[in-house]
Order: C-alpha cells, then structure tokens, then sequence
C-alpha cells in the first residue's frame, strides 16, 4: 500500500431495500477517507445465493450515488472471490486451525440440555475427533479458549471478550461457502483495509475475525493485490469502529418489518439528498459547534471518529422532515423547479401529462417552495391548476357548510365581486374584495377565505390563495365558484 491514507470499506449484502442505517455506515466511512485523502472501497457481500437479489445490487449503487457517496474503488463481488477463500480454507486447515464438524444444531441443542446448559452455543464435541473434510461436514475453528480477545474501538473503547466464552464457530459451512467472518477477513486483507467502520450488531463477530485475521497472518498470508493495493504485503489488524445501534421513538432498533428504513422510499417521497446525508451525520455524532445544518464541505471538514457517541441514537423522521423543508426553502427557484420535474410529470403526477403547463408552475413555485418539506408534497400544492375540476372531499364541504349559511353567503357575494374584476384580476384587488366581503358578515380575513379555498381549490390549506387565484385565471374561478353555490343550493333543496 501507499502512502499512509486510510482505506475503508462500505460491505453491504444485496438482501432488501437500502437501509438507513448502512447508508449512515456508508457516509461515516466516506467521511474518514474524505477527511483523510483516503480511499472508500466498495464491496458487495453476495454470497447468501438464496436471500440475494440482483436488483437490491442495483439499488445499494443507485443509492450511494443519489447520496452522493461514490466509492472510489469496486464493486467487488464476493461471488466473484470462490478460490480466494478455498485458498485460505486450506491454509487454515492445513494448519490444524478448522476441524471438521458434523453436528446438526438439533445435536447440539441435545447435549446441551442434558447437560443443563442454558446458553445455545457448541460443546466442541467434534474438536479432536479428527474427522476428515468431506460433505456433510462443517469446518469449525479452533478457538484458543485460554485466551481473551480485546477490541480496541475507536467508538466503544476496549471491549474484552473471554476467550472460553468464543464458541468453535463455523467458518465454512459444509457446501463448502465461507462464511461472513473468513470471507470478510480475506476480503480485508486482500484489499488493504486499514478502518473497519460499521454497526455495532456486528461488534460480537469482531473477535471472531481477529483470531482468523491473526491465524492467517501467522501462516504468511499477504495481500493478493486490488487497484489500490500491492500484492504480497504484509497488512495489519484494522482499526475497529462500531457505530451506534439507530432506535425508533420507542426506543426499540429500528425494524424493517415496523419502521420506515428504506433509503428508496426516502427518495421517492422527496427528500433531498444533501439533507439526507447531513441528518444521517448527526446520527451518533455531534458537529463542535453545536450547528446542525451543514454542508457536505462542513461535514467533511468537522467529523471525527473518535467523537461519535456510543449510545442508541434516535432516527426521527419529523427532525428529518423538517431539516428537509430548511433545505428545500434554501434552494434556488430554479433549482427547485429542476428538482421537482419528477413529481409534474409522468407517472408520479396526479394529472393527465398533456393538462400540465410548465410556465404555470414556475409562476407558482416561489409560493409552493415556502410551504412543502418534501416535494412529494408539491402536487397537491399546485393540482387545482392542472385539473378541469378540484375533487372536493365531501366531509370537509359538509363541514364547512353545516353551522349556517354564512359560508354560501360568502361564496355568492364574492362569485359577483369577482366577476366585477375581471380586468382587473391581480393577487391585491382579490385581497381586497375578500376582505371586505369578509368585514360585511362579521368574519375576518382568514376566515373568511377558507370556504373560497374549498370551492377553488378542493383543499383547506395550499399556497397563497390571492396569488393562486391570480394565476388560475378569472375564467376557471368564476365557474368554480357557481359550481360550489349550486351544489349548496341542490343539497338544500
């Protein structure tokens, strides 16, 4: 290897969606190797055959790229490094550090109760049985069961673990697949990884990859040779980093099945990616200043390892939402527009693609961009102007309409004020009137546009309805307008 620069790694396995706590991992790793002139590898675990999927491949790359986490090398497939492994297998074997094991967990599971163990875990029955590798048959290694492990974590501090509480785990299983400690040491090795940065569930296997990382390393194993990587050097034991578990509002880890985890859908709703990645920074971690609004450049500039807290932290969705509405009122008008072309047009859009005007929206969008904290938002912002019709939900019109008849006395005085403005139709002169049609019936302004709202717009709340109306145009909101006093008059009748 050259140089001193870190090299990280981001290891996802392709089994479901983007989970927003490995792509928390994610930033954090690319965070140490920006900082640093480092380098993140990418690597893809893809060796369960019967829990992954190609299209979760295309989805772990999709996502990094719309976070804007490019790795700068991979990625490597673990499918793609068969021989590697069966090379170290053998090494391991060859020195007496595998054994073969022909347990079933029900076995297992037997003795340990008849012998009234209550923690599940191996008996080392087949230890120094010698049996030869064949099919059928596991290969277990051998733990120096006198020995404590300790990890030294950046995040944790030094975590001991008792070396006679370190079962003889499986490496390999009988198919003869490796499994995820052997194959990720390996990979580590092979690519010169100096960081291991990732979740903290994973701490408990850590001991375990440091006996293989140390038996390897024994028996002269070096690296094989990536992009960034000499072959035949000689690595050292990476520096350990376990990232905070992220909790719900229960305080419960956060469950596929429960909560809302999926980076895919986060992206679909409308998030930002900037804002994305600057919430999943404050995940665990804290800038010195105490600000929470920061650019990548600041992140960058300001992370560090050694200050990420070791405790649960909370993924809020409202704190995130609204850290979102604060980047979407920064953004420019023009970038706004750009950013929400996905939601005006083509499937996503709530209207025929040939009803949309563009130039109508760009009028609007100043309006709209101070009122939405994700863009999926911003549809139902804007519908009415795209529609021949609103849909107006029938429980908030009988709602409107249920205590007397002020709203509809409302609603027909300003149908004949507006149409007396129609060449004057601009945002002030329909503020104007409403107000002091609103003074004539006792109610004020606010209350008194509400009903108009409803009939124009099909909607309690949305942009500025003056400037709404201005651009929907006196034709359309005249005849919205007699539509709603005719529906009142038909449902009295």
């Amino acid at each position: 290897m050259a140089g001193d620069a870190p090299r990280v790694r981001f290891a996802p396995s392709p089994t479901g969606y983007f989970h927003v706590g490995s792509a928390r991992a994610a930033l954090f790793n690319w965070l140490v190797a920006r900082q640093s002139g480092g380098t993140l590898v990418l690597r893809i675990e893809d060796t369960d055959g019967e829990r992954g999927r190609e299209e979760w491949v295309d989805g772990i790359v999709s996502a990094l790229a719309w976070l804007g986490l490019e790795p700068d090398e991979g990625p490597y497939r673990q499918s793609t490094r068969g021989g590697r492994y069966r090379q170290a297998t053998d090494a391991l074997w060859e020195s007496g550090h595998l054994y073969a094991c022909g347990c079933t967990r029900g076995e297992i599971d037997a003795r340990n109760r008849a012998a009234g163990i209550q923690t599940p875990g191996y008996d080392g029955y087949c230890r120094d049985l010698g049996l030869p590798r064949g099919e059928g048959r596991a290969l277990r290694f051998r733990t120096p069961h006198q020995n404590q492990v300790v990890v030294d974590d950046v995040v944790r501090g030094r975590v001991e673990f008792p070396g006679d509480a370190i079962d003889d785990f499986v490496a390999v299983k009988s198919s003869g697949a490796p499994l995820f400690v052997l194959a990720n040491v390996v990979d580590d090795i092979d690519m010169g990884i100096t960081h291991v940065i990732r979740g903290e569930d994973l701490l408990p296997t850590t001991p375990k990859g440091i006996l293989v990382w140390k038996a390897l390393v024994s028996l002269g194993w070096r690296t094989e040779g990536t992009v960034g990587v000499e072959a035949g050097s000689t690595p050292g034991l990476p520096v350990f980093a376990h990232l905070p578990l992220l909790v719900n509002k229960a305080r419960k880890k956060l469950s596929k099945r429960r909560d809302p985890v999926a980076v895919e859908s986060y992206r679909h709703d409308g998030y930002l990616p900037d804002a994305f990645v600057n919430y999943l920074a404050l995940l665990g971690w804290a800038p010195p200043g105490g600000e929470e609004h920061l650019s990548r450049e600041q992140l960058v500039e300001q992370f560090r390892l050694g200050s990420v807290n070791h405790s649960p932290a909370f993924f809020d969705v409202a704190k995130l939402t609204h850290l979102n509405g604060e980047y979407i009122r920064a953004m420019t008008i023009d970038g706004f527009i750009d950013a929400c072309q996905p939601w005006l047009t083509g499937d996503r859009a709530p209207w025929p693609t040939e009803s949309f005007d563009p130039d109508v929206f760009d009028r609007m969008a100043p309006l709209v961009k101070e009122r939405v904290a994700v863009l999926s938002e911003v549809p139902a912002m804007i519908d009415f102007l795209f529609v021949d019709a609103p849909t107006i939900d029938e429980e908030e019109w009988n709602t409107a309409n249920s205590s007397d008849d002020t709203a509809m006395v409302i609603l027909t005085r300003t149908a004949t004020v507006y149409r007396s403005l129609i060449q004057n139709w601009d945002s002030g002169a329909l503020h104007a009137a409403t107000k002091a049609i609103g003074e004539e019936v006792g109610w004020k302004l606010g209350k008194a546009q509400a009903p108009i709202r409803l009939a124009v717009t099909g909607r309690k709340v949305g942009p500025p309805l003056f400037e709404s109306l201005e651009v929907l145009g006196p034709e359309r909101t005249l005849r919205r307008l007699e539509f709603a006093i005719e529906r009142h008059r038909t449902a009295r009748a």
